[in-house]
C-alpha cells in the first residue's frame, strides 16, 4: 500500500508509473471508454486499448508512444470527444443529473427541518449531517463508502410517494424516465428567462418561488478532449526525439480538440413547452 501511495503522489523513483494511473492517456480513460462504450451501444469510444499499450515504451522516465502508434491515439482521442457528447453530456443524461442533484438537495432540506425521510443509515447520516473536510475522520469515510446506487434507487422509490409535492415529483421523474426538458444552446441562458419560466410554473402549481426554483435550472457544459496545458501524449519518433501527439499528428482535427467547447442549458417542466 504504501508503494502504492508513493505511485499516487508522484513521489516514486520512476515518474513515469503515475503517468500509467494519471494522465491523458492512462488505464482509468482506456478503460472507462472501452467499457462505457459497450454498456451505453455508442460504438465511436471502443478504442483499441491493446493496440495502445502495445505501442507504449518509457523515455528519459517518461511515458512514450511509439509513432507507428500515432493513429491509434489521434482515434484514443476523438473518441473521447464523441463519447462526452453522445454519452455523458448528451441531454438525457444531463438533464437526469440534474434531477438526482435537486432530489438530494430537497431531501437534505426536508431532513434539516426535522422531516424523516425513509432511506439506508448510510444515506440518513449524510442528510442529517453537514459535513466539512475538517469533518471527514473514519467514521464518516466508512459510511460514505459503504453507500451505492442501491441506496439512491430505493430512497427514490420510496420518495416519489412522499406528501413533499417537490420531493415526489422530482423522484417520480427519475424512476419512471418523465424528466424534465432539456434545451442546449451556443448562447448563456439569463436569469430572467430562468425566472420568467419559474413564473409560469407558480401559475400552474401554486408553489412559491422557492419551491418552483427546483423544477427550473441553468448551466453549462464543456467538452475538452485534449488540454495543451496538461501534461502531454508524447510521440517518440523515429529519430529518437519526442514531440507532442498535436504536432506529431498530421490530423487538422486533433488540433481543434484542444479548444474547450462550452455550451449552456436549462432545463423546465414539459407542460412549460406544452404551453
Amino acid at each position: 500500500l504504501s508503494l502504492a501511495i508513493q505511485v499516487f503522489k508522484g513521489e516514486y523513483n520512476r515518474k513515469f508509473m503515475l503517468q500509467l494511473i494519471s494522465s491523458q492517456l492512462d488505464m482509468d480513460r482506456m478503460d472507462y471508454l472501452k467499457r462505457d462504450s459497450f454498456y451505453s451501444g455508442v460504438s465511436e469510444g471502443n478504442v483499441n486499448s491493446e493496440r495502445l499499450i502495445q505501442m507504449m515504451n518509457v523515455a528519459d522516465d517518461v511515458l512514450v508512444i511509439e509513432e507507428k502508434g500515432i493513429y491509434s491515439v489521434e482515434k484514443f482521442l476523438m473518441s473521447r470527444r464523441l463519447m462526452y457528447w453522445q454519452a455523458y453530456l448528451h441531454k438525457t443524461s444531463l438533464v437526469a443529473e440534474v434531477i438526482l442533484t435537486k432530489v438530494l438537495k430537497r431531501a437534505k432540506e426536508l431532513t434539516q427541518r426535522g422531516i424523516v425521510l425513509p432511506c439506508s443509515q448510510p444515506l440518513l447520516f449524510f442528510m442529517q449531517n453537514k459535513i466539512s473536510q475538517e469533518d471527514f475522520d473514519s467514521k464518516t469515510l466508512n459510511l460514505f463508502a459503504q453507500l451505492d446506487d442501491y441506496d439512491i434507487i430505493s430512497a427514490l422509490k420510496m420518495w416519489q410517494f412522499h406528501d413533499d409535492y417537490v420531493l415526489k415529483s422530482l423522484s417520480s421523474m427519475i424512476i419512471n424516465r418523465d424528466l424534465l426538458k432539456v434545451k442546449i444552446s451556443e448562447e448563456k441562458y439569463t436569469q430572467e428567462q430562468v425566472d420568467v419560466l419559474i413564473a409560469q410554473f407558480i401559475k400552474l402549481n401554486g408553489l412559491t418561488y422557492h419551491d418552483a426554483s427546483y423544477f427550473v435550472t441553468r448551466g453549462k457544459i464543456k467538452n475538452q478532449a485534449y488540454s495543451k496545458d496538461s501534461e502531454p501524449i508524447r510521440i517518440y519518433k523515429k529519430d529518437k526525439t519526442v514531440e507532442d501527439v498535436v504536432t506529431a499528428s498530421d490530423q487538422l482535427n486533433l488540433k481543434a480538440l484542444t479548444k474547450p467547447v462550452t455550451k449552456y442549458y436549462i432545463c423546465f417542466p414539459k407542460v412549460l413547452a406544452e404551453n
